[in-house]
């Protein structure tokens, strides 16, 4: 049987969730994440509409940057950007509603994240008719929500998750298995998965731009300048990826993190905002099913952006708060001294989370 993989990307989704309930949204530039408080925010853009991409604001843009950029478009006659705080809840409830919607028409899903699934279309038996059951699930997912999601198909998970980006908002991409190596030539290499700032800058410094670029290298010459990841990449400029779909995929992790309005050393406001995420990551620890944790992480950030983690594994699982309020804790205070902050730098974000789950 033909191996037929789809990947559905919800578009802008959580701007577009937000234009979608507030008509006053609609039809102006978008921003959802933090408070940009006239500038002076914190914290990063979480999702953007296409208006609002066109200033240049993109996912994880830190705010202040986006207010500058909105300044900017208004000075020159354009509209400004509308700024909206996150509502997770919110995003959640529609996620779950999407993904009951596309479990309608494909038994076996692997949902990515809140706003992405894969799904397989073996059963399909062909190209076409898979492209006519992902124009149902987008047909439906429109009249159930009034929300557009882009989709990709192809042979494997690698050429569907590129391909679903290929045409948005509202697309639909379909690259069968003899065009996979023809449709990833020209692309960039940074349209790898896999292939970061750090890989991309050191590529680029052998005259390596486009994926085309990288097809008369060897095995031997990948692996030698990239270890593993070398031997990976040689398959994937190929089109090849055998990685299964994971129906129910493992949580591994569990985390909460939270940017300061100001940067701070007093104690009392990071010990009481460690309270917060210890409790934050708890109520995800239960929404999840999730038993039991064993390892704490905390993520410091300082002023100057330095971000350093500490982590502590116990000898024995543990489900409550007390404990992880104890231990993470127990690896703030070295950044209060000098053991881990000589310097007495201020501290700009704190993170929690706990892995090693049961």
């Amino acid at each position: 049987m033909v191996r037929i993989i789809a990947h559905l990307d919800m578009d802008a989704f959580f701007a577009a969730i937000e234009e979608r309930d507030t008509p006053a949204l609609r039809g102006v530039p978008l921003v959802v994440g933090a408070d940009p408080l006239g500038g002076r925010g914190r914290g990063v853009v979480s999702t953007s509409n296409y208006l609002a991409r066109a200033y240049g604001i993109h996912s994880a843009t830190p705010i202040s940057i986006a207010w500058r950029l909105s300044e900017a478009a208004r000075r020159a006659g354009r509209p400004a950007v509308a700024f909206v705080s996150v509502d997770m809840p919110k995003y959640a409830r529609v996620s779950d509603e999407i993904m009951g919607i596309v479990r309608r028409f494909i038994p076996v899903v692997e949902q990515a994240s809140i706003d992405e699934t894969y799904g397989d279309l073996s059963f399909t038996e062909s190209y076409g008719a898979a492209e006519l059951l992902c124009r149902e699930v987008k047909a439906a997912i429109h009249t159930d929500t009034r929300l557009t999601a882009s989709v990709g198909i192809g042979p494997n998970k690698l050429i569907a998750k590129i391909a679903s980006g290929m045409s948005k908002p509202d697309g639909l991409t379909v690259v069968r298995e003899e065009e996979a190596e023809l449709f990833l030539a020209p692309l960039p290499l940074r349209a790898i998965p896999g292939i970061g700032p750090k890989t991309e800058a050191l590529l680029s410094q052998q005259g390596l731009k486009y994926v085309r670029d990288m097809k008369s290298l060897t095995v031997s010459q990948l692996d030698a300048w990239l270890g593993k990841r070398g031997v990976d990449l040689y398959e994937k400029i190929r089109g090849r990826d055998a990685s299964p779909l994971e129906e129910y995929a493992e949580t591994k992790s569990l985390g909460e993190q939270h940017t300061f309005e100001a940067d701070t050393l007093d104690s009392q406001r990071l010990f009481s905002e460690l309270e917060l995420l210890g409790k934050g990551v708890m109520d995800r620890l239960q929404q999840e099913g999730v038993q039991s944790f064993r390892t704490i992480i905390l993520t410091v950030r300082f002023a100057d952006f330095k971000t350093t983690s500490r982590a502590h594994t116990m000898a024995e699982p543990a489900s409550d708060l007390a404990t992880l309020r104890r231990e993470v804790l127990k690896l703030l205070m070295p950044f209060l001294d000098r053991r881990e902050n000589p310097h007495r730098q201020l501290i700009r974000l704190l993170g929690v989370r706990i892995e090693k789950l049961s």
